[in-house]
């Protein structure tokens, strides 16, 4: 996946997650595509960028990197 597709997909991720949970969604992106962003070597502040979200969010999707060594997603 691109940088933008992925910044997409955290866009999505995001305005798709119940009001409380808007972070936890922003960690379940990071765990989801942790994988592919570490193979490739993207950036979370690139991520972040992408999606148009606040810049502030990059630690948040960092955790969900870091996250995704331990933990897989399924839906």
């Amino acid at each position: 996946m691109t940088i933008s597709e992925l910044g997409s997909e955290l866009k999505k991720m995001y305005h798709s997650a119940p009001e409380n949970e808007k972070v936890t969604f922003i960690h379940l992106f990071g765990i989801k595509y942790g994988s592919t962003l570490l193979k490739n070597k993207y950036s979370a502040g690139e991520i972040i960028k992408a999606s148009g979200l606040n810049d502030s969010y990059k630690t948040e999707v960092q955790k969900g990197i870091k996250l995704s060594k331990y933990v897989s997603y399924t839906e």
